[in-house]
């Protein structure tokens, strides 16, 4: 299995293509704007090259992270300590040649994205909010970004990785 770190780079833009319809005030901005307080001059008092920036780095990290979760063929390299030339011979390598490709699919990856948007995103961002005191319009809004932008992310780095 070859890893191409293009797809990674490619994956770590959709939180931001995604962010960009999601939170447009035509789909959830507006809705978004009202549950978590924000005004329009919080919004311009802000640093967007530095906001942006640091997103996309969070977002390299998250795709990192998504990929050993919607792609089961990674867990087969702890067999061989992480090192896939050991991968010639044995078992691990009979294992990949008949199994290796299994489950690479959009579509695998989107459920799996799905999944892990549900059982990771939710809580940690549903706990934060009970705590700030949002409502749940608020935890809707966040959560069904997350959700399907790791569904998107899942499904890139599934199929194309």
């Amino acid at each position: 299995m070859e890893m191409n770190v293009f797809i990674f780079f490619a994956a770590a833009l959709v939180p931001m293509v995604t962010g960009f319809i999601w939170y447009n005030p035509k789909v959830m901005g507006t809705v978004w704007m009202n549950a978590s307080g924000m005004t329009e001059e919080k919004m311009k008092g802000a640093n967007m090259g530095l906001i942006f920036g640091l997103s996309y780095v969070l977002s390299l990290l998250l795709a990192f992270g998504l990929s050993g979760i919607v792609i089961h063929q990674f867990g087969v390299f702890s067999l061989v300590g992480g090192d896939a030339a050991l991968f010639s011979s044995g078992t691990a390598a009979a294992f990949m040649g008949e199994y290796g490709e299994h489950f690479r699919t959009f579509k695998h990856g989107v459920l799996h994205g799905v999944i892990a948007g549900i059982a990771i995103a939710l809580p940690i961002l549903g706990t934060n909010a009970l705590f700030e005191r949002k409502g749940f319009k608020y935890i809707a809004v966040n959560v069904g970004y997350w959700i399907i932008t790791m569904g998107l992310m899942g499904g890139v780095l599934c199929q194309w990785l």
